[in-house]
């Protein structure tokens, strides 16, 4: 019984950690918060037209669904920003979602 609960601890940990490395395959999640910062919040505070948007705004598997495909939705509204520029800010987020062991707001 004892190897039986071992193999499912065992699996289950190497299935949260594949699918944490899903999300943004290939991100700098510390390039990603400085490319947040410098394009994103700008539109993203308070009274803005995009209104309030930091990484705790969502669940990491809102964040994949908000990207998108590849990044593909982002990059349509984010424009002029390049794929691996998406993909760090989409890690950057993911890695500090509501749901995340490391949530943060974006201060």
């Amino acid at each position: 019984m004892k190897t039986f609960t071992k193999t499912i601890a065992i699996l289950s940990i190497a299935a949260l950690c594949a699918t944490s490395a899903l999300a943004a395959d290939g991100g700098n999640p510390k390039k990603g918060k400085y490319l947040f910062k410098k394009n994103c919040k700008a539109c993203h505070v308070d009274g803005a037209e995009g209104g309030v948007l930091t990484p705790m705004k969502k669940t990491q598997s809102q964040w994949d669904r908000f990207f998108g495909k590849n990044g593909t939705t982002m990059a349509e509204r984010a424009g002029g920003l390049g794929d691996q520029d998406l993909k760090d800010i989409q890690q950057y987020l993911y890695d500090h979602a509501a749901d995340s062991d490391q949530p943060e707001t974006c201060g």
